[in-house]
């Protein structure tokens, strides 16, 4: 007989689960962040107005992978970094479509558990990542505030005191698994990325997960890619009144027709 989980333990579940979208999708959202949009990715907008470049990112709540297995027509071994920065973050990617790729993947790819907090994360993200003309005091200091935000919200409704640790063996992860190329150029190459992101509210507690789909872009500079406000912009004009890539995970057909290449690790 499944075990009857009591409502504390379903709603610090729940929470969990919808938390996890705006702590793993902040990173692609971070334009949108310093255009003044701070909504959750994935929200409808407010008033009826147009969807936000952060809405550009949604999530499949009810998606469920099939139980028989096709094989991904596309994939892809994305090269390899040639350094880590003094954040931690991999960086220094070839200048290629697959260089751009595998960035966009190292930047939303993500992990907030332990002693690394979302704020962490975040800044690091901001520090290795994002181009060089969208840095400034304010720009870091959005960063650093939503994800603060986003901390003291899943804080009050887990009923946790203001400050305090989140509970043992809880983590809110993002993987990038697949993406499909929209427009690419040497300086500048925009995609569609697929990502899983999982929740687990504590040691005892079953991890749960959702798929996500967003758009990223990059720009060449300085010799590395770049995460940019301006190759955003360009990236939602790019895909303007086009069908969006369906929420599918490898091995499902849907993977395939909606145009999908899946990541395989590197050896």
């Amino acid at each position: 007989m499944a075990r009857r989980m009591s409502s504390t333990g379903l709603n610090r579940a729940s929470i969990w689960e919808a938390g996890v979208f705006a702590v793993a999708m902040l990173s692609l959202t971070a334009c949108a962040v310093f255009s003044g949009d701070e909504e959750p990715a994935g929200t409808a907008s407010k008033g009826g107005s147009k969807p936000s470049a952060s809405a550009t990112a949604k999530r499949g709540p009810t998606y469920g992978a099939p139980s028989e297995w096709t094989e991904p027509k596309r994939w892809a071994v994305l090269p390899r970094n040639q350094r880590v920065d003094t954040h931690g973050n991999k960086v220094d990617w070839p200048q290629s479509t697959d260089g751009a790729e595998a960035m966009l993947v190292a930047a939303n790819s993500t992990a907030v558990e332990g002693d690394r907090t979302s704020v962490d994360v975040q800044l690091g993200i901001y520090e290795s990542y994002i181009s060089q003309t969208d840095h400034s005091e304010v720009n870091a200091e959005k960063i650093e505030l939503a994800a603060i935000q986003t901390v003291k919200q899943l804080r009050t409704k887990m009923g946790l005191a203001a400050g305090s640790d989140l509970p043992a063996g809880a983590y809110v992860r993002s993987q990038v698994i697949g993406f499909k190329v929209i427009e690419e150029s040497p300086g500048e190459v925009s995609a569609w990325l697929l990502a899983r992101a999982t929740t687990k509210s504590g040691e005892m507690d079953k991890e749960k997960g959702s798929y996500t789909r967003s758009l990223g872009a990059a720009v060449w500079e300085d010799g590395d890619w770049k995460l940019s406000t301006a190759a955003t912009r360009t990236a939602l004009q790019q895909v303007s009144g086009q069908e969006k890539p369906p929420i599918a995970a490898p091995g499902d057909e849907a993977f395939n027709t909606g145009g999908w290449t899946a990541i395989r690790e590197a050896s």
